[in-house]
């Protein structure tokens, strides 16, 4: 029964990590201006927030092996939920980067911390519905938000909002503490290695893993920034409009993340990444399409929904690739790699849409996805001929 009511904790916590994930995105159209800045800075509070979250991932096994699990979810969803709050009272662009800081700091920890555990302890389904319920708060955030631009309030009253949705769920999370202990005795042991970050990088496929996690990562965070943006700026949308829009590629990737946890049943891990990368190229092809906005509106539905299956998929088959003692430093690292992804390539593409066009929005996310491609295929190529090797030799 504790394993049950363990699992309904971890999806809450991931709703709480999806809640501020596209909260900026969503409402930086109708922020740029009162805060008298450049379109492309939202870029730089993007960048701090991931910033925070690689230096939180790097970090989260030795934070996990001393603290656990449960403590380590709880009091970075409670990070989250102060830095939203801070959001909420911000009128100027310093105090968002400041607040930014925190809220990138506790979003690391408690993915790193969670993504293992499932990957260690629970079936693919199970990692494809957690980040399904990443995906309910992604949606959520942008309809909160959309819902206080329309009825003519503040951005900040919306960010209000959310923080108090986060600060009831730190009180949820604290209150079950008990939970995560029962489950160590139960023989869920956190997991770890004494391997150093050297040594894991040397071997075979870790190099193009971290390297795939960027490029998923990129694709996933411009997408969710900028394409409220894109609508507003080439195809004439409102930006209240515009943020309801873009809740549709979150809700593409929460329906799809849904669906995922039964196709995990007939198809494996890598199947699920090539069929998510698939969509993803059918989605640019119908954003690039020279028709009105209604069919950007299918094309970002489609990339959200190409992008479900993918991250799960990845990390389900962490433990698999490179052993389950290696399974929490290695997921540290590769949310390093893909909030690394999260930092810089969002504001390199707002500098270069500002330069250049806001067209180039779709060519830019298809380039991204050339080069996954290509790296998703090398790491199995690596991984298959590494366990043809050791099969050889016992």
């Amino acid at each position: 029964m504790f394993s049950i009511l363990l699992l309904i904790i971890i999806y809450l916590s991931f709703i709480s990590l999806g809640l501020p994930d596209s909260l900026l995105g969503s409402a930086w159209p109708s922020m740029y201006g009162p805060l008298n800045v450049p379109l492309h800075y939202a870029g730089f509070i993007s960048m701090i927030v991931a910033g925070g979250t690689v230096i939180s991932s790097i970090l989260s096994e030795k934070v996990i092996k001393r603290f656990g699990t449960g403590i380590v979810t709880a009091v970075s969803v409670l990070l989250t939920a102060a830095a939203l709050l801070g959001f909420s009272f911000s009128h100027s662009f310093l105090y968002l980067c400041l607040f930014a800081i925190p809220l990138g700091l506790g979003a690391g920890s408690v993915d790193a911390a969670l993504n293992n555990y499932v990957a260690l302890h629970y079936k693919a389904r199970h990692m494809s519905w957690l980040h399904c319920f990443w995906g309910v708060g992604t949606t959520i955030g942008p309809v909160i938000m959309s819902s206080y631009l329309i009825n003519k309030s503040s951005w900040n009253s919306g960010y209000r909002a959310i923080s108090i949705i986060q600060f009831s769920l730190v009180l949820i999370l604290f209150i079950s503490l008990s939970l995560w202990k029962k489950g160590n005795s139960a023989g869920n042991k956190e997991s770890g290695s004494s391997i150093s970050y050297k040594e894991i990088l040397s071997l075979a496929g870790v190099k193009e893993v971290l390297l795939t996690f960027f490029c998923y990562c990129s694709i996933e965070a411009i997408t969710g920034l900028w394409g409220a943006s894109y609508l507003v700026i080439i195809k004439g949308i409102s930006a209240e409009i515009a943020a309801q829009w873009i809740a549709l590629y979150y809700f593409g990737i929460t329906i799809g993340r849904f669906l995922s946890g039964f196709i995990t049943i007939k198809l494996n891990n890598r199947q699920m990444v090539r069929m998510g990368q698939i969509i993803i190229g059918c989605g640019i092809i119908v954003m690039l399409l020279p028709f009105g906005g209604y069919t950007s509106l299918a094309g970002l539905f489609l990339i959200g929904l190409g992008c479900a299956p993918i991250y799960p998929s990845l990390i389900h088959e962490t433990p698999k690739n490179f052993g389950r003692d290696h399974s929490q430093a290695i997921i540290g690292l590769q949310m390093a790699s893909a909030y690394i992804g999260t930092t810089f390539m969002p504001p390199l593409f707002g500098r270069l849409a500002s330069l250049i066009d806001f067209n180039i929005f779709p060519l830019f996310i298809g380039v991204i996805l050339i080069v996954k491609v290509i790296l998703t295929e090398t790491l199995n190529r690596k991984i298959d001929k590494k366990n043809a090797g050791n099969n050889s030799v016992t």
